[in-house]
C-alpha cells in the first residue's frame, strides 16, 4: 500500500508541476494567467502520467542526458498525439492544434514543443525526481497513504466533473452545428425561435476550459456565436420572468 500511495503523489506532484510550467508559459508568452488544464484543480494530469513513464524507462540511463533528452522527446510526444487523439475522439472536437507550427504531425504534435519536452524531461529527470522523492521519503508511511487517498478520491471527483462538463459543451457544439445548418433556421427570425425551443436542454459550461484550449473555440466560432445569442436569449426571459412575479 506505501507503494501505491508513492506512486500517486509522484503522479499528483508532476501533475502540479507541470500546471506551474504551463501557467509560467502563458505569463512568458501571453502575459496573462491561464489556467491551462483541462481539470479545474491545479494539475495537468498528462504531464503525471508522461513523467512516471521517463521515469519507468530513463531513470536506469541517467547517467547519459543525451539518452534521456531524445528517448524523453519520442515518449512525451507519442503521449501527446495519443491524448489529443483520445480527446477528439471521445468529445468530437480538436483541443490543440499546432498546424501553423512548422515540422507538425496532423497538428497533433510538433517538433518546438517536443523539443520542449525533452528539456522537461531533463529537468524530471535530473531535479525533479530527486526533489519529490526526497520530500516523500521524509513524510511518516500512515499519513503519506492517507494523503495519496485524499488526493485521488478529489482528483477522481475533478475528473467526474470536468467530463461531464466537456461532454456537455461538446453536445452543445454538436446541437448548433446541426442547428445552424437546417435550412429551416436560415429563415429570418426562424434561427431564434429554434434556439428558445431548445435551450432547456442547454447547460451552462465554465469559460476557463475556452480560455485554456483557445482553438476549440476557434475551430467552433459559428457554434458559439449561436451558444451567445442562446445565452443573451435566456437573460431576457429570465428578466422578462422575474419582472411578471414582482408585478403580480
Amino acid at each position: 500500500m506505501h507503494n501505491v500511495a508513492i506512486l500517486i503523489m509522484n503522479f499528483m506532484l508532476f501533475s502540479l508541476f507541470g500546471y506551474i510550467a504551463e501557467m509560467l508559459m502563458c505569463i512568458i508568452v501571453d502575459h496573462k494567467i491561464t489556467n491551462r488544464g483541462f481539470l479545474c484543480g491545479p494539475i495537468i494530469p498528462i504531464y503525471g502520467v508522461g513523467s512516471l513513464f521517463l521515469i519507468f524507462f530513463l531513470e536506469p540511463f541517467k547517467n547519459n542526458p543525451v539518452f534521456v533528452f531524445f528517448f524523453g522527446i519520442i515518449i512525451t510526444t507519442v503521449i501527446e498525439y495519443i491524448t489529443s487523439y483520445l480527446l477528439e475522439k471521445i468529445f468530437h472536437n480538436r483541443w490543440w492544434d499546432y498546424s501553423q507550427n512548422k515540422f507538425n504531425l496532423n497538428g497533433r504534435i510538433c517538433l518546438l514543443n517536443s523539443s520542449l519536452f525533452g528539456l522537461g524531461s531533463l529537468a524530471i529527470i535530473y531535479l525533479a525526481r530527486p526533489i519529490f522523492s526526497n520530500f516523500l521519503n521524509q513524510i511518516n508511511p500512515t499519513a503519506l497513504i492517507i494523503m495519496s487517498m485524499i488526493c485521488f478520491f478529489l482528483f477522481v471527483l475533478d475528473v467526474i466533473y470536468s467530463c461531464v462538463v466537456a461532454y456537455n459543451l461538446r453536445n452543445q457544439i454538436i446541437i448548433f452545428s446541426e442547428l445552424k445548418n437546417e435550412k429551416i433556421a436560415k429563415i429570418p427570425g426562424m434561427l431564434e425561435r429554434l434556439i428558445k425551443k431548445r435551450f432547456k436542454k442547454i447547460k451552462k459550461y465554465p469559460k476557463r476550459l475556452l480560455k485554456a484550449f483557445p482553438y476549440l473555440k476557434i475551430s467552433n466560432e459559428k457554434e458559439f456565436e449561436i451558444i451567445k445569442k442562446l445565452q443573451s436569449s435566456k437573460k431576457k426571459y429570465r428578466k422578462k420572468r422575474t419582472y411578471k412575479v414582482k408585478v403580480k
